[in-house]
Parts: C-alpha cells; structure tokens; sequence
C-alpha cells in the first residue's frame, strides 16, 4: 500500500521598522487555510556599538519568529481542543 503525499506552502513575512537605535520586527504566517499569526521581535542598539542595522534586523527578527512560533503552538492546541470536543476532524 502506498501513501499519497501532500504537499502544502506556507508563507511567513517579515516586516521591519527601525532608526539607528532600535529595529522592531513583525512576522505573519499565512496559512493554506486562510488564517494569518502574528509574531513582534525588538531589538534595541547599545548605545557605545556601532550601528549595524543588519545585527538589529535579525535579533528583531528572531524574537519575532519566536512569539510567532508560540502564537502557532496556541493555536494549534486550540485547534486539537475543538477536534477532540467534536470527535470529528476540523476542516
């Protein structure tokens, strides 16, 4: 017996906002079925480091893709709660 294979495409973007000081970072999952999670990092320069807006932009973007990441942990329990509470499998 052979299983099929399903393919699926999720997509995350990351959208920055910064001066020379700080960089603030919001990830948003699109998935397949239409919802959207969203995900804030920040990032703040020490004021004696010299500016580096790329060092900013991924600290930014780690903590983001973090909170988004337990955004989607919730959700997805939430999602095996109503499952489990039905019996049936959510569409």
């Amino acid at each position: 017996m052979t299983m099929a294979t399903v393919t699926s495409h999720w997509t995350v973007d990351v959208q920055f906002e910064e001066n020379p000081d700080q960089t603030v970072a919001t990830a948003t999952l699109h998935t397949p079925a239409g919802r959207q999670l969203h995900g804030s990092g920040h990032a703040r320069r020490n004021p004696t480091d010299r500016p580096m807006a790329r060092i900013g932009e991924e600290v930014a973007c780690a903590r983001a893709l973090s909170q988004l990441t337990q955004a989607l942990l919730s959700y997805a329990g939430n999602e095996i709660e109503i499952n489990v509470r039905r019996g049936d499998p959510v569409p």
